[in-house]
């Protein structure tokens, strides 16, 4: 069984409609079509954002920037 959503629409969303029904597509469609392509770029972000947070470091350098920077502003001093 489907639920009835009721939204307020503003002028931006009207013409958001407009264009998403040029093609004969209903409002009804239109706007279960939106929200699902909504969800799935929302989904693929998260799944991106985490993949991300898991992608190895890798192993330091060595390398001391902080030092490297204050020893370059010595001369400013």
């Amino acid at each position: 069984m489907a639920d009835t959503i009721t939204i307020r629409s503003d002028s931006d969303t009207e013409h958001a409609l407009d264009v998403l029904t040029n093609d004969g597509s209903s409002r009804s469609a239109a706007i279960r079509q939106a929200v699902l392509e909504a969800a799935l770029r929302k989904e693929r972000a998260s799944a991106m954002r985490r993949a991300v947070l898991r992608m190895p470091l890798g192993e330091p350098d060595g390398i001391d920037i902080a030092a490297e920077i204050a020893h370059g502003r010595e001369d400013e001093r």
